[in-house]
C-alpha cells in the first residue's frame, strides 16, 4: 500500500491539515507542540518533528502543502516512496536543527511549519532536474539551478536580516538536508549533474562555514 506515492502524499497532507486543524482552535495543543527552545533543551524532542505538522493559519499551510504536492512527485516518480519518505522527514529534522542550533541563545524562539521539510523536496527535486523551469513570482521563468541558489541566498540575507515572520533558518536547514540525503541516496548526480551540484553546494558551503557570523555582521 505504502508503495502508492499518491496515497503517501495523501497521508501526510491529511496529518498536517488535522494537525494543524486541531492548533488553530486549542491553544494548548498549540503550545505544546510547537518549535520552542527552551522546551527542547528541557527534554521535549518530540517538538522537533511535531512542529513540523502545525501551521499558522490556512494560507500557511495551503503553501506548503501546494509546493509539496508540486515537487514531491518529482522526487518519488525518480527515487520512490521510502527515499520520499527519508528527505521528508530528514529534511524536516534537520531544518529544526539548524534553527536549534542558530537561536540557541535564544529561550524563547518559537518556529511552526513544513517549510523545511518542503524546502528539502524542492532542493532534492531540482537536483533530480536541474533544467526545469520553475517560475519566480508565479511569472518569471527561469532554470531550477537558479532558482535554488536564488532561494537559498535570499534565505540568507533573510536569516541575517531577521526579516518578516518566516523561519529563514529552517528553510536553510532543510534545503541542507534535502541536498545531503538526496546526494547520498543518488551519489551517480556528483558525475551526471556535476556542475549543477557544485553550483548548488557553494551557498551551503559558505553558511556553514560562516552561518555562525551572520549575528555578527
Amino acid at each position: 500500500m505504502l508503495e502508492n506515492p499518491n496515497l503517501v502524499f495523501v497521508l501526510i497532507i491529511i496529518a498536517n491539515v488535522l494537525f494543524s486543524m486541531k492548533g488553530f482552535d486549542n491553544y494548548n495543543f498549540f503550545e505544546k507542540y510547537k518549535f520552542q527552545i527552551n522546551k527542547i533543551s528541557n527534554g521535549e524532542k518530540i517538538r522537533m518533528i511535531s512542529a513540523g505538522f502545525l501551521h499558522a493559519d490556512w494560507m500557511h499551510l495551503g503553501f506548503n502543502m501546494y509546493a509539496l504536492y508540486l515537487f514531491g512527485g518529482i522526487v518519488s516518480s525518480m527515487l520512490n516512496i521510502f527515499s520520499f519518505l527519508l528527505i521528508y522527514f530528514g529534511s524536516l529534522l534537520a531544518g529544526n536543527l539548524y534553527t536549534y542550533f542558530y537561536h540557541k541563545d535564544e529561550p524563547y524562539y518559537s518556529a511552526i511549519g513544513a517549510s523545511g521539510a518542503v524546502s528539502g523536496i524542492l532542493y532534492a527535486s531540482i537536483l533530480l532536474f536541474p533544467d526545469m523551469k520553475l517560475l519566480l513570482f508565479f511569472a518569471i521563468p527561469m532554470p531550477g539551478y537558479v532558482f535554488g541558489v536564488g532561494y537559498l541566498l535570499y534565505s540568507i540575507y533573510g536569516m541575517k536580516k531577521q526579516s518578516g515572520n518566516i523561519g529563514h533558518a529552517a528553510h536553510l536547514g532543510g534545503t541542507i538536508g534535502g541536498f545531503t540525503i538526496t546526494l547520498l541516496l543518488v551519489p551517480e548526480l556528483f558525475l551526471t549533474n556535476t556542475i549543477f551540484v557544485v553550483l548548488l553546494a557553494i551557498p551551503i558551503v559558505l553558511l556553514l562555514l560562516f552561518g555562525n557570523k551572520l549575528k555578527r555582521l
